[in-house]
C-alpha cells in the first residue's frame, strides 16, 4: 500500500528567513512541490543557487527538508528536527534503524531544550520510517 506525498507553503519550511521565502515566491516557487520540482538534480541545484544568487548549502538544505516534509507523519512540524539528527532525505530516513533515529532525536532535544519529554516516541519515529518507505 502506497501514501500519498503532502506538499506545503514554503513559508512553513523551517529556518527560511521572511527575505528568502519572498526571494522564492518572486521566482515562482510558493510551495515544497514547486522546490523540489526545480531541484531533481545536482545540477538543477546549482542553476537555482545561481539564479537566486545565494550559497548551493541553503538550496539543499531547502530541498532536504521539502523531500522530508513529504511524509505525512513528518511533515514541516519534525522535517527540521530529522534533518538535524544527520537524516537529510526520504531515500536516507528509508534506510534508518528507527531506534538510531530515536537515540539521536532525544539527544538532540535534551541538548535543544533540556527536556527529553518533548522529543517524539519511538512510535512516532517507526512511524515516519514506515511512510517513508510506502511514499510515492
Amino acid at each position: 500500500m502506497a501514501i500519498n506525498a503532502v506538499y506545503w507553503s514554503i513559508d512553513k519550511l523551517p529556518g527560511i528567513s521572511q527575505k528568502d521565502q519572498d526571494l522564492l515566491i518572486s521566482n515562482g516557487i510558493c510551495t515544497t512541490q514547486d522546490l523540489l520540482a526545480k531541484v531533481k538534480t545536482t545540477q538543477d541545484k546549482y542553476t537555482l543557487a545561481n539564479q537566486l544568487q545565494i550559497s548551493l548549502k541553503y538550496i539543499n538544505k531547502w530541498s532536504a527538508l521539502a523531500d522530508l516534509a513529504r511524509i505525512p507523519a513528518v511533515g514541516w512540524e519534525h522535517c527540521g528536527a530529522i534533518l538535524h539528527s544527520g537524516i537529510a532525505s526520504v531515500a536516507q530516513l528509508k534506510q534508518t534503524p528507527f531506534s538510531k533515529l530515536h537515540s539521536h532525536l532525544k539527544r538532540l532535544y535534551v541538548a535543544n531544550t533540556r527536556n527529553k519529554d518533548l522529543s517524539p516516541s519511538v512510535e512516532q519515529v517507526k512511524q515516519w520510517i514506515e511512510q517513508a518507505k510506502l511514499l510515492n
